[in-house]
């Protein structure tokens, strides 16, 4: 029988420097090198997947709640999440009009871009959260990326630094984009993956192992889940890296190989919502971005038997081309909810503990008025789910994007007189 007094639902398992946090327990032990973490209450987490130059109007919708919502043929891939959302119509990003790049720099943030060579926007709310949590977690926030920024001024005067990054740690300063997955995964896990050349779960699997005979068999299972996880989102990047080695002949045997980045579109996001994943599961971050593709978007998608790159499609945005692009990075969003949605914590998931949010900076070519936006879980219960939200005839001042933002960021514990260009909250969520 459990010794009740040495319960708690998320232990440390210490190793080599480093730790890991598993998932939420019902039951445990703790050994001597397993450190109890407070069972009062699941952290909440965010995550902000982006794609950029808009989305496809005539096939982006949502009509009813719950069980008898209906979604537009480019969501068609959440359909099975239908009770775990709210499809957002309508939001204002007052400072987001007028054209490429300065809708980017500021969708995260509100503020009201400086034209021309000083680059000034405003502090975003991923990275107002990241303060909020930074003594809490290990990583105070991912800032992952599947396309490289770009430098250079647009024909409207505003630098290419606002359409390449969401994230700005200050007003002057976007957070630094990683691309690579490997150096993500190193980043979450510590310094030894890329130094002792052998898997970081070796130094922690058999305090793992003793764990699993001092809990109840539903423990079991979700330590087995999260090694699983673990291990299989490692050997996707060891598999990645051996490839980009073996094309490198200045790789030898005692180097690490390069990091890479897979040519695939779909299999570099769902690498990246992978991490994000195990970023979340293990509490070793709470807050994350992803820009699948930035505002002016060179990517390009052969596998969709597209020619031509991502911005030049957008212009023609009703068109089957487009609609196809928008669609594949709603399935990547749908991959990242499913992952969460299969994660147990307590009596829930992941996802019910988390805000998933899918945004765009145009709805339309050049408009920041009527924001794309989706939200996925449900913040611990504190946001209810399965609801098509529509604020497209409240009137500007109640529904601005920035009151979103201010609801989410209560629902976190981070309660702000004001944010972007915002003092209240929006109505409704």
């Amino acid at each position: 029988m459990i010794d009740q007094q040495n319960l708690s639902r998320r232990v440390l398992l210490k190793g080599l420097g480093f730790s890991f946090a598993l998932p939420w327990l019902e039951s445990t032990h703790l050994g001597a090198n397993e450190t109890a973490v407070s069972p009062t209450k699941k952290p909440k987490r965010f995550a902000c997947m982006f794609i950029g130059d808009g989305i496809s109007p005539p096939h982006w919708w949502s009509k009813g709640d719950g069980a008898d919502m209906e979604l537009g043929s480019s969501l068609k891939s959440l359909e099975p999440f239908k009770d775990k959302l709210n499809v957002i119509n309508g939001l204002y990003n007052r400072h987001g009009n007028g054209g490429h790049a300065k809708c980017t720099g500021n969708i995260l943030s509100g503020a009201n871009l400086k034209r021309g060579r000083e680059i000034l926007g405003g502090v975003s709310m991923d990275q107002t959260l990241a303060k909020h949590f930074e003594d809490e977690t290990f990583v105070p926030s991912l800032v992952l990326g599947c396309e490289q920024p770009v430098s250079g001024f647009h024909e409207s005067q505003y630098s290419m630094v606002y359409a390449s990054h969401i994230s700005w740690r200050n007003p002057s300063s976007p957070v630094p984009i990683e691309l690579y997955p490997s150096l993500a995964f190193d980043t979450l896990f510590g310094s030894q993956t890329s130094t002792l050349q052998a898997s970081i779960l070796d130094h922690v699997l058999e305090q793992a192992n003793d764990l699993r005979r001092q809990v109840s068999n539903s423990d079991r299972v979700k330590i087995d889940e999260y090694l699983t996880s673990v291990r299989e989102t490692e050997k996707r990047l060891q598999k990645l890296n051996a490839q980009q080695g073996e094309a490198s002949t200045a790789v030898t045997d005692q180097q690490r190989p390069p990091e890479g980045q897979p040519q695939d579109f779909r299999e570099y996001c769902r690498l990246m919502c992978d991490i994000i994943a195990l970023a979340f599961q293990t509490d070793r971050s709470r807050i994350a971005t992803l820009l699948m593709s930035r505002d002016l978007s060179g990517q390009v998608y052969p596998f969709l038997n597209i020619r031509d790159d991502h911005h030049s499609y957008s212009h023609s945005n009703e068109g089957s081309e487009f609609q196809s692009i928008v669609n594949c990075h709603v399935e990547q969003y749908s991959y990242l909810i499913q992952r969460l949605s299969e994660m147990q914590e307590g009596d829930g998931t992941v996802l019910d503990n988390s805000c998933l949010m899918f945004v765009s900076e145009h709805w339309n070519a050049h408009n920041g008025t009527r924001v794309p936006c989706i939200l996925a879980g449900g913040l611990g219960g504190t946001l209810k789910t399965g609801r098509s939200l529509d604020y497209l005839k409240a009137g500007d001042d109640n529904r601005r994007l920035c009151s979103l933002y201010l609801s989410v960021m209560d629902r976190m514990g981070l309660e702000l007189p004001e944010f972007g260009d915002s003092k209240e909250r929006l109505s409704g969520v």
